[in-house]
């Protein structure tokens, strides 16, 4: 073989190999992008109940406070869970819109930097209405009873005022536990129970991803 016929050769193997290579990093690119989709699924569906249940204390507030203009506790009541339901509904809506508007065809700096807004936002989700239920329970039970129509002169039971304390309490002992666990919390693979593991597993995967282009 001539050596230029041996240089034509090099030349074609190299080639071929070039786009095997590229081949396998498009596969791999794919099958990591569905991983780390697939892994946000349960954060979506979890956040589609939130706004279905939302959207029910909504309308339990607002018919309390319209039935009970006159009754200043359930009055209040109503107002309240009014804008928690609404509440719930806006921030779980926004994390169903961000989670959703991920872009995986895009560089992987910037799906990263996607999912790192999407935590925080689920953090704050979390925080916001998830921790209130050690007293919204009581609420709820409070407007359910002000449907049947109580009369304005109606004094608050005594148990609803001892259960209004021990849920204050329990709040208070929760954010003083998150506040002593604080060191745990910087490490990236600790379990957590904020409902964010499916958000931390796609940076783990696209971690991965991002390792394996750089080699």
């Amino acid at each position: 073989m001539e050596l230029d016929e041996l240089r034509s050769a090099w030349q074609v193997l190299g080639r071929q190999l070039e786009r095997h290579d590229a081949l396998q990093l498009r596969l791999y690119r794919s099958d990591r992008a569905d991983a780390a989709r697939r892994a946000l699924r349960p954060l979506v569906w979890g956040q589609a109940l939130q706004v279905a249940f939302g959207l029910g204390l909504l309308l339990l507030g607002l018919a309390c406070w319209t039935r009970n203009v006159d009754v200043p506790a359930l009055l209040a009541t109503g107002l309240i869970l009014h804008a928690f339901g609404l509440l719930n509904i806006v921030l779980a809506a926004a994390t169903i819109g961000l989670a959703a508007t991920v872009d995986y065809g895009a560089p992987v700096l910037d799906i990263q930097r996607r999912l790192a807004r999407l935590l925080r936002l689920h953090g704050i989700n979390a925080r916001a209405c998830g921790l209130p239920w050690w007293i919204m329970w009581v609420l709820v039970v409070l407007a359910v009873a002000g449907l049947q129509g109580l009369p304005a002169g109606a004094g608050t039971p005594g148990w609803i005022t001892l259960s209004l304390g021990v849920g204050i309490l329990g709040l208070l002992a929760t954010g003083l536990y998150a506040w002593l666990r604080r060191p745990a919390a910087v490490e990236p693979d600790a379990p957590r129970c904020d409902g964010g593991d499916g958000i931390r597993r796609s940076q783990r995967i696209l971690a991965d991803l991002a390792e394996f282009e750089r080699d």
